[in-house]
């Protein structure tokens, strides 16, 4: 059976990316996965955390937010929760999993995620916006004679799947995430390995034969995500 939206069980919802949204950002983005919609803007910062003075490395971290009408009820603005906490973290490790730090040298980029819309996937969303937004401030910044090379290592990039009525389904809506059976958050980079797994049992368990699908399933939108990031990434190398 097809979904509400008509997808199939395996489809992305519409994937759109506009580049360079924020004028004054480094790197920045407006990426949409069907109704969900948020700003990633990236951001060079000429020193690093404490902990990290005089190591000749640099550091990557992250600021998540929904603005207060991006859901049906309205969101108290700059009211960090435990669920903010834990996707600004989520969204830094992955964003560090596909950087070389060393070659950034002493610098921080700061990460800004705004979700201006919310129709379930807010946190895949930012992290794959997050990585293209970064992308372009490298090569902003590297010809700007800022760093001598783009110390990217790799493309990554974030969907969600679950089960739902016992049927498997890929990167889920709002409507979706909230009746289903379990639901996963995957975070892979391009060669195929994982950097996170979030998966949660909600209304009945999962076994290790679903769960294994399940990876195979978000394996297979993740790489159509890519695919888009590379598109809108052609003209940078690295």
């Amino acid at each position: 059976m097809p979904r509400k939206d008509g997808r199939g069980l395996d489809e992305l919802r519409p994937i759109r990316v506009t580049k360079d949204y924020i004028k004054y950002a480094e790197g920045s983005c407006l990426i949409e996965f069907g109704e969900t919609k948020v700003i990633c803007t990236a951001t060079f910062e000429d020193e690093v955390p404490p902990f990290l003075k005089g190591s000749k490395t640099g550091w990557i971290t992250a600021e998540y937010g929904m603005l207060p009408r991006s859901c049906e009820t309205r969101v108290k603005r700059n009211n960090p929760s435990g669920r903010t906490q834990e996707i600004q973290r989520l969204i830094g490790r992955s964003l560090r999993a596909v950087v070389d730090l060393e070659k950034l040298g002493e610098r921080t980029i700061k990460i800004d995620c705004d979700v201006i819309q919310a129709d379930g996937g807010t946190r895949t969303a930012a992290i794959t916006g997050s990585f293209i937004a970064l992308a372009i401030a490298f090569d902003k910044v590297k010809e700007a004679g800022i760093i001598k090379s783009i110390p990217l290592i790799d493309y990554i990039a974030a969907v969600s799947v679950g089960k739902s009525e016992n049927r498997l389904i890929l990167d889920l809506d709002y409507s979706e995430d909230s009746s289903a059976d379990m639901d996963m958050n995957v975070v892979m980079v391009g060669e195929g390995q994982f950097v996170e797994v979030q998966g949660t049992a909600e209304g009945s368990t999962f076994t290790k034969e679903e769960m294994d699908k399940l990876l195979n399933l978000a394996q297979k939108g993740i790489n159509q995500l890519i695919a888009i990031q590379k598109q809108n990434l052609s003209g940078i190398d690295f």
